[in-house]
């Protein structure tokens, strides 16, 4: 190729893949659905994006590097002490379950349908055991079922990464030993690789963490670092022996994750960035590779066994994950009926596929087409029929708001209350204990962990919030942390406004509408509310009162709309009105305000 025809088609495997991801968020769709389309249709269209074409020999080794940093950032999400509860039990079964039935249904099945030696066959099944949240997330925020549904399948979907990816490994080297002479060969040649994988990660963990805590370097450079070493670790191992440097790369990741004393960021924007800019460029190059000769005798034998995942193997995981538990029936049907295929499948299918045809491993040439396949077979099947599904089994959320307010001061139980008494599902999370205590009292639902991190990690301890209210009696902290969680909370986040006279290092210079207006912020509330003030919930039935100061409006549906010092929400009837009394009002029971009646927030 001319160095202008490695240009354009560097240039457009960027473009399609940034393009096709910005398409897919607009879309509120996975983005593997427009990725692979578009990288399918551009390799058949222009040899320009061939990845072969453009990088030879070194494709191979990038892809297995990219799918490492992939992994690694998976087995980071890996920390199973943030799965409590009822939750543990049922996502602890669907991943073993899942990928036992999984593995024996598809390779048995792919043998004679698929025509595939068995190795070849067990290979695609190992790949096909994964799901991942880049797909379920963006599927369960159109559908947006029940708050324990959406848990236990995103905890699934993170938990199910890492594990795949290992086993995926694993099962690879199991193959390659098989192909050498000799049983005794073979079985020392398998577990060679899986200790070099299993030492270079341990080591590799062993030494960022050591690197990270003796130099304590900033978000940039730390994230830079653990860049380096996953790469370096990865491609050392995969030196030693070819593509172990997957198995290290996940050990690492979840290694770093268990090790005390080590403050890995909740938020790691740099990384996120790459992780998604690899995603992006991985498959449209890997689609791009699928030609429609490979397809030609791969279709309907693989939609058969997409037949097989989506009708019998996934709903048998899901109901006998759920026996004996208080899962609901609509609940488990739901379950048997979300498991699309995604990025590590595509990835490590890529990765092993080329290596095991070189070894002769028969039918290994159909794992790549067959996972295309299947991937975006269960991807349309399953983003086409997940909402009408979830509604017909009545497992869909109310459509009303579920905001999370932050701080536990009095007046903000209080306003907490006064929502909750409004008919909104309130959630609440405060850091200090007396405040904890207070929040629990009043009998509000408090938030579990680390604020900050239930919001960017796995997703799974915030879900269904619409919206963040930022209240803490901390400036600089409601600033900062409307920074952090605006760039990954669904919904608006808001948080009170600053003292005129506040010095705080953030919170004056920071953008965004600030709650109230008028001069109410933290310290003036709390002022007020030690004077006698009080947050009430009236019926909408006329013009605010004279002193009182209307906070939020709440639409017969269920919408919640805060007053900001940009904008305030004008109340219709059917409304119902959240308003600060007076410090001498003296508050009764529920009525239309027009007839001088309310509902206190305690009340």
């Amino acid at each position: 190729m001319t160095d202008d025809q490695v240009f354009v088609g560097l240039g457009l495997i960027v473009v399609l893949a940034v393009g096709s991801q910005l398409l897919a968020s607009r879309l509120r769709v996975p983005a593997l659905l427009v990725l692979l389309p578009v990288g399918f249709t551009a390799g058949a269209l222009t040899d320009d994006v061939h990845p072969q074409r453009l990088l030879g020999d070194a494709f191979s080794p990038l892809v297995s590097l990219a799918v490492a940093v992939i992994l690694y950032d998976a087995g980071l999400g890996l920390d199973l002490r943030r799965l409590t509860g009822h939750s543990r039990r049922v996502v602890t079964r669907l991943l073993w379950l899942g990928t036992l039935l999984t593995l024996v249904s598809a390779a048995l099945f792919a043998v004679p349908v698929l025509e595939m030696s068995l190795p070849a066959a067990v290979m695609l099944a190992a790949i096909l055991v994964v799901s991942g949240p880049t797909v379920v997330g963006p599927l369960l925020d159109f559908v947006r079922p029940t708050e324990r549904l959406r848990r236990v399948l995103v905890w699934e979907g993170s938990l199910i990464d890492p594990v795949g990816g290992i086993l995926g490994a694993l099962v690879f080297h199991g193959v390659l030993a098989d192909t050498r002479p000799g049983t005794g060969s073979a079985l020392g040649a398998f577990c060679a690789s899986a200790a070099v994988g299993l030492a270079g990660g341990a080591a590799g963990a062993g030494a960022l963490w050591l690197l990270l805590r003796l130099l304590r370097p900033g978000e940039v450079l730390a994230t830079s670092l653990q860049l380096a070493a996953v790469i370096g670790v990865a491609a050392g191992c995969d030196a030693l022996r070819d593509d172990t440097g997957l198995i290290s790369a996940v050990v690492m990741g979840m290694a770093l994750a268990h090790l005390p004393g080590l403050d890995v960021p909740a938020r790691r924007p740099f990384f996120d960035t790459l992780v998604s800019l690899i995603i992006g460029l991985l498959f449209v190059s890997i689609s791009a590779t699928v030609t429609p000769a490979s397809l030609r005798h791969v279709v309907l034998p693989s939609l058969a066994l997409v037949a097989l995942l989506v009708l019998v193997t996934r709903p048998l995981v899901a109901h006998l994950a759920t026996a004996r538990t208080d899962v609901p029936r609509g609940e488990r049907w739901f379950i048997g009926w979300m498991a699309p295929r995604g990025i590590v499948a595509a990835a490590t299918a890529s990765t092993f596929s080329a290596t095991l045809v070189e070894h002769g491993v028969v039918g290994a040439g159909r794992i790549l087409p067959a996972t295309f396949v299947v991937i975006v077979a269960t991807v349309t099947l399953y983003g086409l029929t997940a909402f009408p599904v979830a509604r017909r089994l009545g497992v869909l959320r109310p459509a009303r708001s579920r905001p999370l307010l932050v701080g536990g001061a009095p007046w903000v139980v209080d306003l907490a209350c006064a929502l909750r008494a409004a008919g909104l599902d309130v959630l609440m999370w405060a850091g200090a204990d007396r405040e904890r205590d207070r929040i629990e009292a009043a009998g509000l639902q408090l938030a579990p962990g680390e604020l900050l991190a239930s919001a960017t990690g796995t997703g799974a301890e915030l879900e269904g919030i619409t919206g963040v209210l930022l209240l803490t009696g901390e400036d600089d902290f409601n600033a900062l942390a409307s920074l952090t969680l605006r760039e990954s909370v669904e919904g608006s986040v808001h948080r009170l406004a600053p003292p005129s006279t506040s010095h705080g290092v953030v919170a004056p210079y920071t953008g965004g509408e600030a709650l109230f207006g008028g001069g109410l912020s933290g310290p003036e509330l709390a002022r007020r509310y030690a004077a006698g003030a009080r947050v009430v919930a009236r019926e909408s039935g006329g013009p605010v009162p004279d002193g009182h100061r209307l906070l939020f409006v709440v639409r017969p549906d269920g919408l919640l709309l805060p007053a900001t010092d940009a904008r305030t929400p004008s109340p219709d009837p059917g409304d119902t009105v959240v308003l600060l009394t007076p410090p001498t009002d003296t508050p009764v029971s529920v009525q239309r305000y027009g007839l001088g009646h309310e509902r206190r927030g305690r009340g």
